[in-house]
């Protein structure tokens, strides 16, 4: 008996790893060299590319979506699948603003942090974003809607190419700050709207943090879109069938 609840905590400590492995769509390290695999490592060509294949909508945000098909899988099968994929991996509890059962819509806006860093002459930019991820629901289908109107930027006015001198070797570390935290005068917050920087306008001053910001966040709605393909083709932890 002893043997059987050893195994039985063993195996529900692995799932519970698998679980945390999953709680992060992908970390930042992964998501740039994901980029780079894709893309190219030359941020301004790389943008500049992505940016023919790409349209604002109405509200000058950038929007992706995809329709993907679940042949055989009811409403009900793949509501519960999203729930489970949205549940272990936003665990921010307020980054679910809608989850409707009966509309079959999942809402869902949860913020990147430092998706994307830059080092300019004068500043040091960190940029976040805050995607609002739309997932309807139908019959055999759902479709994923990935909207960013936005980057968020904490600039570093003494983090520059400049200031960079022998006596402050400092790491961009050194830079963060906790929320709300205004007491290092070096530091301050703006938004960028994606519609009003490169690639879609050519002479920006930020295009080199811009160039950047953009591909992450394509290669990030990417990766949102494959995770949520596969959450609901074959579930998030590979043994979440109805057999059983």
């Amino acid at each position: 008996m002893r043997q059987i609840k050893f195994l039985m905590f063993a195996a529900i400590i692995a799932i519970c790893g698998v679980m945390n492995a999953q709680a992060q769509v992908m970390k930042v390290a992964d998501l740039e060299k994901y980029a780079k695999e894709r893309y190219g490592a030359k941020w301004l060509d790389a943008a500049m590319t992505l940016s023919g294949g790409l349209t604002l909508d109405k509200n000058e945000s950038l929007t992706y979506q995809q329709v993907i098909e679940a042949p055989g899988k009811t409403k009900e099968q793949l509501y519960l699948a999203l729930n489970y994929w949205v549940t272990a991996t936003f665990k921010d509890k307020q980054a679910i603003t809608l989850n409707d059962k009966d509309a079959g819509c999942i809402i869902i806006s949860s913020t990147i942090p430092n998706i994307a860093e830059h080092t300019g002459t004068i500043n040091k930019y960190s940029i976040s974003i805050t995607p609002i991820i739309r997932l309807d629901i139908k019959q055999g289908r759902i479709r994923v809607t990935y909207t960013v109107q936005n980057y968020d930027i904490m600039a570093d006015v003494s983090g520059g190419w400049l200031s960079m001198v022998a006596a402050d070797q400092r790491t961009f570390g050194d830079s963060k700050r906790k929320m709300d935290d205004k007491t290092n005068a070096s530091l301050y917050d703006e938004q960028w709207e994606i519609a009003h920087h490169y690639p879609f306008i050519e002479k920006d001053p930020q295009k080199r943090t811009c160039a950047k910001a953009l591909v992450m966040t394509h290669a990030y709605s990417n990766a949102i879109i494959d995770k949520v393909e596969e959450a609901v083709k074959n579930g998030i932890v590979g043994n979440d069938d109805e057999d059983w």
